[in-house]
């Protein structure tokens, strides 16, 4: 039985953040913890609907907006009513992110108790002038009392997030927000660069972001660090130590199923055959989805499945097979012609052993690469 996924969004956050393009809204009063919850079960049963055969739930990523603004009693509730719909594998991984500014000890380890067995925390960095600059609403002393709460509520699979390419940001700085990630000793970390992303108030002003060759040099020595310090990067932006990579994400990327329920959730599932695979979105206003929680379908056309697998797949160090191909898709290896062969070529791509995967150049220019396989 293959893995699938489960995603819940929770679209509620404190303060939208000035670079945030998430689904995301900032309550302007009490969230409405019970009337969500049923909106998603009833949303979750009509995912399970589509599915052509039994499943067994492989892991749950709950995130936001801000999920550590809801209760553990109505998290309690939730995954209650999702092991009545559907079977869940034995010790799977249940994700949750929070934010800094929303830690309490006890509520913390009550989220452990219930089963919450991952923590995602949402640092960016431990510079309390990046900190401002990005919108957020926790100082530096407080994500680290955050991240000494998770440990002493059990939490012992912790991710931190930590951006780089801040605003007026230094390599010494960047430097020094994953050399104190590395000190509170977390089992993973995502390390990813601040993008002006379409629709956010900073691609609409947009701040003074250091220049591309500084940001560059300073990524490479804060990779060398991470992985001085034990950490495995596994993919372009994650980074873990050994048997803590994230398994709901490696679904993602490997191209497997995973439903999404949730405001402005996404799934993807496979119906019948590999070559038949849908999208499913759910309304972005929450208002609209707490009223109508059903999806909108989209069938991913066979054109477009060479670009939507690869995208994926090459995230990932370890790369794809031509078998891996064909059985996510459904399409003959020859449907990844001529981009694939001409990547090997520019030696963006390298076989080995059986797999393709990026260079090194490759792994620095993947948009350059994915540009190829688009029709």
């Amino acid at each position: 039985m293959s893995a699938l996924g489960l995603y819940i969004h929770i679209p509620w956050c404190i303060k939208k953040c000035p670079y945030c393009d998430f689904n995301s809204h900032a309550l302007q009063s009490e969230a409405p913890e019970q009337q969500y919850i049923a909106a998603l079960l009833n949303d979750l049963q009509q995912d399970l609907d589509l599915l052509n055969a039994p499943s067994t739930l492989s892991s749950i990523f709950i995130g936001g907006g801000t999920p550590s603004l809801f209760s553990a009693k109505a998290f309690d509730l939730l995954l209650t009513g999702i092991s009545k719909l559907i079977p869940l594998q034995k010790n799977l991984e249940i994700t949750l992110e929070a934010n800094p500014g929303t830690f309490e000890s006890d509520k913390f380890t009550d989220y452990r108790k219930i089963g919450i067995n991952r923590l995602s925390i949402g640092i960016q960095s431990f510079n309390n002038q990046h900190l401002k600059a990005l919108g957020r609403i926790h100082s530096a002393e407080e994500a680290l009392t955050a991240i000494e709460i998770a440990h002493e509520s059990g939490f012992d699979n912790l991710n931190l997030d930590l951006m780089f390419g801040l605003p007026e940001q230094t390599t010494r700085e960047m430097i020094n927000d994953v050399q104190t990630a590395i000190n509170q000793n977390p089992s993973h970390i995502s390390f990813y660069q601040l993008t002006l992303e379409p629709n956010t108030y900073f691609h609409k002003f947009p701040p003074a972001i250091p220049e591309d060759g500084q940001i560059f040099s300073g990524q490479i020595q804060c990779q060398q660090l991470l992985a001085g310090a034990g950490y495995v990067q596994y993919e372009i932006s994650a980074y873990a130590k050994s048997n803590t990579f994230c398994q709901h994400n490696l679904n993602y990327w490997k191209f497997g199923d995973y439903l999404g329920i949730g405001a402005g959730a996404h799934g993807k599932i496979s119906i019948l055959q590999p070559e038949n695979i849908i999208r499913t979105v759910k309304s972005r206003s929450p208002e609209q989805y707490l009223n109508d929680s059903s999806s909108v379908n989209t069938k991913i056309s066979k054109d477009d499945l060479p670009l939507e697998f690869v995208m994926n797949q090459l995230r990932l160090k370890a790369g794809f097979s031509l078998t891996q191909y064909q059985a996510a898709t459904g399409l003959d290896y020859t449907t990844l012609e001529p981009a694939l062969s001409e990547c090997v070529k520019k030696k963006l791509i390298i076989k080995h052993k059986g797999h393709y995967l990026c260079s090194e150049q490759g792994w620095n220019f993947l948009d350059d690469i994915l540009e190829k396989f688009m029709t």
